[in-house]
């Protein structure tokens, strides 16, 4: 029996849309191993001694060419005649267990098999260190009992706080590094201080575990490995920051507002996002895309009155952090929320928005009809709504017939098709695919 509350929007016109195509800068790395080889022959890698154990990090966030660039690290770590292994680093990420971390791993396609040599998992953490205010300095326990540590992570902008040193080799020292512990500890002071409470952890554990040296990669707004850094540990605070600049200058955005700006800026009645995932943004749906923070300590971006999100991916296994940024999701969406993995995750980081749950209904269409719906726009042809396919990779769009001419006058969007009714299956669900 069809619910009342899906009656009474189950005759609700949705608007026409047409599938657009967005152009970003798309300055790439094509020889990936050349690339890798180049910047590990810098004087730096002499740290790498025969005979030494060296542990390698591996967060739980997508990077593009993770594999190829771990097995890289780990083969030339080989090639020095030292020995490596992967230590899971990403917090409380995984639902905060040994297992749970490895398997995070796998869902990105990092196996021993892949990347060439052991993955040795522990939430197992020694006190390195206590600050100023008393908080303990937690460090990975298999990672500071090592000969040598290579951080290896993504540079980008983060999902929750605006600072000069955001998501990168900084914050995996920090907290990938903290286990569920030190993350922990540094969240329960809020984002509004975890960029200073990072830097003091870091510089703390700097000097207490063998660190060699990190390799940070920034991306295009394509998802494609853009640049490859080396950095020595001591250089970290120095030269980071530049390049979290060029990291935000290079992340896709969705096309509203002045595009000299790297966040889109002004109104959108409704978005209609078709995944979520960990391997898109940490937040599961990246706010610095949306405008929807779940942090205080975080601002910027467009002003949108309804978000529907239709699903979650399968890489992230249930853990559908972030959908409490949303208005509206499906019912498939809400029987794979996995509390155990969302409610850690958000208890550890101190934000419990992104663990709520919106209204949930029994189809794409009905969610988002029940966004058009509640949008505040009395004039369903005048609707301005966007469908992506997820925060990271906004090349291909629908738009809808509202917003094509302003649109159209925008130098890095094709419109691609004319204005089509969206079109679902019998269940209510979407036929309509993205393009490859």
């Amino acid at each position: 029996m069809t619910p009342g509350y899906v009656k009474l929007i189950e005759n609700f016109p949705l608007p026409q849309v047409s599938l657009i195509r967005q152009s970003f800068d798309a300055t790439k790395i094509d020889n990936i191993p050349a690339a890798l080889a180049k910047i590990l022959a810098s004087p730096l890698t002499e740290r790498v001694k025969p005979g030494m154990s060296i542990a390698i990090t591996a967060g739980s966030r997508g990077i593009a060419q993770l594999v190829p660039l771990l097995g890289g690290i780990v083969a030339f770590v080989k090639s020095k005649g030292a020995h490596p292994f992967i230590v899971p680093s990403m917090g409380s990420h995984g639902g905060a267990s040994d297992e749970g971390q490895i398997v995070t791993l796998n869902h990105l396609g990092v196996t021993e098999e892949s990347v060439g040599c052991p993955i040795r998992s522990s939430m197992e953490t020694v006190e390195v260190g206590v600050l100023d205010n008393g908080m303990s300095v937690r460090m990975d326990k298999l990672a500071h009992e090592s000969d040598g540590i290579i951080v290896f992570n993504r540079i980008k902008p983060h999902s929750d706080f605006r600072a000069p040193i955001e998501s990168g080799l900084v914050k995996m020292v920090a907290i990938g590094l903290g286990k569920q512990s030190g993350a922990d500890n540094c969240h329960l002071w809020g984002f509004c201080n975890l960029s200073h409470l990072m830097t003091e952890m870091v510089k703390v554990k700097l000097t207490k575990s063998p660190f060699l040296f990190g390799i940070g990669s920034i991306e295009n707004a394509y998802d494609q490995l853009k640049k490859l850094v080396i950095i020595s540990p001591d250089r970290f605070f120095d030269e980071e920051p530049a390049h979290l600049q060029d990291a935000m200058r290079s992340i896709p955005r969705l096309p509203l507002g002045p595009m000299d700006q790297p966040l889109a800026t002004g109104p959108l009645d409704v978005l209609v996002v078709d995944k979520v995932g960990k391997e898109y943004s940490g937040a599961g749906m990246d706010p610095n895309i949306t405008g929807r923070p779940s942090s205080p300590a975080l601002s910027g971006g467009p002003d949108i009155k309804r978000i529907a999100i239709l699903d979650v991916t399968k890489k992230s296994g249930g853990n559908a952090n972030g959908v409490g940024a949303a208005d509206v999701i499906t019912e498939r969406l809400f029987e794979q929320f996995d509390r155990e993995s969302v409610y850690m995750n958000c208890l550890t980081c101190g934000l419990l928005k992104p663990g709520a749950l919106p209204m949930a209904m029994p189809s794409d269409k009905a969610a988002i009809q029940a966004a058009v719906k509640t949008c505040e726009s009395t004039t369903p042809d005048a609707i301005r709504l966007l469908r992506i396919p997820n925060t990271l990779h906004l090349e291909y769009l629908y738009a809808s017939e509202a917003m094509l001419d302003e649109l159209a006058a925008r130098p890095n969007v094709e419109i691609l098709t004319k204005p089509t009714s969206m079109r679902f299956d019998v269940q209510g669900n979407f036929l309509d695919t993205w393009p490859e």
